[in-house]
């Protein structure tokens, strides 16, 4: 079942409690506890039922069967193949979109005043840069979706309207495909030396064991999917030498019949100390809006555990770039911050299932149900 619209209105003046199981983020244990949520849409307080005092007219949501943690964030989606407005009240908070033509990157971006009511923070990266007729031009990308680079001069050109346009982040696709060209060891270092003198980060799609030597190579910072060709444990030291992201997007993997390879990757990637974030590439095949639990399933079973996938899915890629230190969007809940954080009917550790359909999300001052 999809959440349904989202509908948003403002905290009670004097704020409310949230009561049930509180899972505060990191490496912090569930306990039986409290969160009160000041009317200004910060956390007054949170800790064990028994420990917190909670006004008698406040207004108190939740159970001992509840659970309330912090919010989502999607580090891969493309937001014009899905349906945004779904996600926030799926319990997703914060999302980067990682391929849209640049009208609508520059819609989708969150600007400094914060995201409006019932949307999630958004970072963008603008067009997929790739070679004269590359990924994904011929396919899902063909409406403004990619832009050209077959030179240096071109790479300088293209990267400086970007950063002009205001992304947070620059993607690069190194993807051979059925005959698709793709940019050159040149032009790949290049984009990252442009990037880079603005202070913008890059991802790269690269799902094979050659492409992805080209692109740490060129010094990227991420890839923006789990390869799905058998990387050697020599490619595997490499990544975690050299301290690359890797957004899992595993699930959608396993829908196209590339699964098991991309998981046993994952589990390689986890085992060396790669930091693995949570990515669902949102609007492609087996995808949803909103927390998707096979996302989290797929993650626990690369060696992460349930709790370690929640973190890769929280604080983990709340540290990614573009989506760090903005808005609030931190992965924990603690007592001085923002009120960022979801209400499950049930423990996801237990059924991760429950995150199908959130109760209620609480971020930016507002409750949306």
């Amino acid at each position: 079942m999809l959440p349904g619209r989202a509908v948003a209105g403002p905290l009670p003046g004097r704020g409310l409690a949230l009561r049930g199981t509180v899972w505060t983020g990191g490496a912090a244990t569930p306990i039986d506890g409290v969160v009160v949520v000041a009317g200004d849409g910060t956390v007054a307080a949170v800790g064990p039922v028994d420990a917190v005092g909670v006004p008698a007219d406040l207004p108190v949501l939740g159970d001992r069967g509840w659970w309330i943690g912090p919010g989502v964030i999607d580090a891969h989606a493309h937001l014009a193949l899905a349906e945004p407005e779904q996600l926030l009240v799926g319990g997703v908070v914060g999302v980067r979109d990682l391929g849209a033509p640049r009208p609508l990157a520059r819609a989708y971006r969150t600007g400094p005043d914060g995201p409006p009511p019932a949307r999630p923070v958004v970072a963008v990266a603008g067009p997929v840069l790739t070679a004269p007729g590359g990924y994904p031009s011929r396919s899902w990308g063909a409406a403004g979706f990619a832009e050209f680079v077959d030179t240096p001069e071109r790479a300088e050109q293209i990267v400086a309207g970007l950063a002009a346009d205001g992304v947070d982040l620059i993607k690069i696709a190194l993807e051979p495909g059925p005959g698709w060209p793709v940019p050159s060891p040149r032009v790949v270092r290049a984009v990252v030396e442009a990037a880079h003198a603005r202070g913008l980060p890059v991802v790269a799609h690269a799902l094979t064991v050659d492409l992805v030597g080209r692109a740490l190579d060129a010094g990227v910072d991420e890839l923006a999917h789990v390869p799905v060709e058998r990387l050697p444990p020599s490619m595997v030291d490499r990544l975690a030498a050299a301290g690359i992201v890797v957004v899992s997007t595993l699930q959608t993997f396993f829908a196209c019949g590339e699964g098991p390879t991309a998981a046993a990757n994952a589990a390689e990637l986890v085992r060396a100390g790669v930091r693995l974030v949570y990515g669902t590439d949102l609007g492609n095949v087996g995808t949803r809006p909103g927390v998707d639990p096979r996302e989290l399933d797929r993650l626990a079973a690369s060696g992460l555990g349930r709790l370690g996938a929640l973190r890769a899915a929280t604080e983990g890629a709340a540290r990614v770039a573009g989506v760090a230190g903005r808005h609030g969007r931190t992965g924990r809940i603690e007592a001085g911050g923002p009120a960022v954080l979801v209400v499950l009917s049930g423990d996801p550790l237990v059924e991760p299932g429950v995150w199908w359909c959130p109760r209620v999300v609480v971020c930016d001052g507002r409750v949306v149900t």
